[in-house]
């Protein structure tokens, strides 16, 4: 593979004349972290040793942050519309970093088109090394919804995407949904565990060199349940590293599009009989755009995170077909389809509006890993190590959080992170925002209203794996930012209680907040589903971070 090339915003030989406002504004926040030029081609400081979680504090290094997208479909998808090229471009219009390409299972994907996208993604590495490009399969889990699965570029990349698509996919086996053989819950729960255990298995024996898996949307259907996640995640937490906290069709709901029934995210569905009877009718629609397991405070993600283990949030695009887009799918020439070809024959553009729910990758949703160099492994460990946060509508340019005990001058630790403490200790969580730089894609200039830090306390291993409860999480401050503009640095006080706990940040434009699904006492100010048609992704925006573990010594 060719050696990669720094973004042109990290690059010392890209003039700042040639960056646009954005770039600009990176390019800022990466001299600000000493990662900008060699440094960052290299990499900066090491991560510390596991040895140092057992000391008091904690000292994680300084990052730059990379945008991705690891949800975005092409002509190799059954059910998509774009050539590889159109989705890559627009990628890189909107100011990706990575993304990673996960078509559909599907016989043709696995017998052909598979090996048919890995050319086509092996030339354009080469021909951009600037972009960071990862082949992946969107999984059908056995008895469940979907994953993301993509692994690092290498010589086995694709033979181990087919392999398991063949060995494993719920939909190939006939072990989804509506299928004959969905009713077997149990076998096919044990067959989604046996799965993952698969891919970690290839991680370890080094028939690849890295493996990542991401629910995606969750709560659409209503059939991931909270004892399926948990079971996947402790299968192998290396590499089961989370979910979408906020699914792709974004644009599911613009007034006047696709009707009056339409909710972002295509969350349009009632229960069914597969699926988990435990979630209430309200969990089967978006909040402010997110999956109600994350936009609940108190809800489903929180009662996993209070298990005092990471389990990690993403946003992403699940491009399919942009709305207001004038493409159409090709005509299939005689005796040609999916399962003989594997790939879709090349859109044609009728100058006409659509049909469509999502945006292109990176035009609305964002999610933003830190990294201390440029290149695929360092996405990969930038995401299992839980550096994450996330935006719509391109809220913010950089976020950047840190906790630390008063007594200490280091860094502190990051997202993902964990800070160890004794009993009563005074520590401070610094929020440095960096507010955006220019207009978004609908040409708004983004402003953020409020950051809300969220804690909860850790209690341990649940004894019910299907509670979806977090009781003791709770908003405990709100800070008002309106009108505050650049950089600029929160330091949000917090004490060490008798008990382990987290913390978690999230914020918004301020336009449509209210009580939270679990009270006001719990969530004065969190977003509120909108009224199903009109639903303007662009007039609600947030952002949400993963959290911080603070670790109280003997509790």
């Amino acid at each position: 593979m060719t050696e990669q090339q720094l973004p042109s915003w990290a690059d010392p030989s890209v003039s700042p004349t040639e960056l646009d406002p954005q770039g600009l504004s990176r390019r800022g926040l990466l001299r600000s972290a000493g990662l900008f030029g060699a440094a960052f081609a290299l990499g900066g400081a090491a991560l510390p040793a596991a040895a140092a979680e057992q000391r008091l504090g904690g000292d994680d290094p300084r990052l730059a942050y990379l945008v991705g997208d690891h949800h975005v479909h092409s002509v190799y998808s059954h059910d998509a519309k774009y050539t590889f090229s159109q989705q890559a471009r627009a990628a890189a219009k909107y100011g990706l970093d990575w993304m990673v390409f996960n078509e559909h299972s599907n016989f043709g994907h696995a017998n052909y088109g598979a090996k048919l996208e890995h050319a086509e993604i092996v030339k354009a590495r080469a021909e951009n090394p600037r972009q960071l490009i990862f082949q992946g399969l969107e999984w059908y889990i056995p008895a469940a919804e979907h994953c993301t699965i993509f692994a690092a570029p290498g010589p086995h990349e694709t033979d181990l995407l087919t392999q398991f698509e063949l060995a494993y996919d719920g939909k190939l086996l006939g072990y989804t949904e509506g299928a004959a053989g969905a009713t077997d819950t149990a076998r096919n729960e044990a067959h989604a565990v046996k799965a993952i255990k698969w891919l970690a298995e290839q991680r370890r024996s080094g028939y690849v060199d890295d493996v990542l898996v991401i629910a995606n949307h969750p709560l659409r259907l209503g059939i991931d349940s909270p004892h399926e996640m948990r079971n996947w995640r402790d299968a192998a937490p290396e590499i089961m590293i989370g979910m979408e906290g906020a699914p792709g069709a974004q644009g599911a709901a613009l007034p006047g599009w696709r009707g009056a029934t339409s909710i972002r995210g295509e969350y349009e569905n009632k229960p069914s009989a597969q699926s988990w009877a435990g979630y209430p009718a309200e969990a089967y629609v978006t909040y402010g755009g997110f999956d109600w397991a994350t936009a609940t405070v108190g809800g489903l993600w929180d009662s996993m995170l209070a298990e005092g283990s990471l389990y990690s949030i993403t946003t992403n695009s699940d491009n399919h077909r942009t709305v207001f887009d004038t493409w159409k799918n090709g005509d299939w020439p005689a005796g040609q389809n999916f399962d003989n070809t594997g790939k879709l024959p090349d859109p044609v553009n009728t100058d006409t509006p659509q049909p469509g729910s999502d945006f292109w990758p990176g035009e609305f949703s964002r999610t933003h890993v830190g990294v201390t160099r440029y290149g695929y492994r360092a996405v990969m460990a930038g995401l299992r190590a839980g550096r994450v946060w996330l935006d719509h509508g391109h809220l913010l340019d950089g976020l950047d959080v840190r906790l630390k005990r008063d007594c200490d001058a280091g860094r502190g630790v990051t997202l993902g992170g964990r800070l160890r403490v004794r009993k009563g200790e005074k520590i401070s969580l610094y929020v440095t925002v960096t507010t955006a730089s220019r207009p978004n894609p609908q040409e708004i200039l983004p402003e953020l209203a409020h950051v809300d830090v969220i804690r909860g306390a850790v209690h341990g291993p649940v004894t019910d794996r299907d509670s979806w409860r977090a009781p003791d999480t709770k908003v405990v401050q709100t800070r008002d930012v309106s009108g505050r503009k650049g950089t600029y640095t929160l330091r949000l006080p917090l004490t060490a209680g008798d008990e382990s706990f987290y913390v978690r940040l999230r914020g918004s434009d301020g336009n449509r907040h209210g009580a939270g699904y679990l009270g006001a006492s719990i969530d004065p100010n969190g977003p509120i589903p909108h009224t199903p048609g009109d639903g303007d992704p662009w007039a609600d925006t947030w952002f949400y971070s993963n959290p911080i573990f603070v670790d109280v010594a003997g509790a």
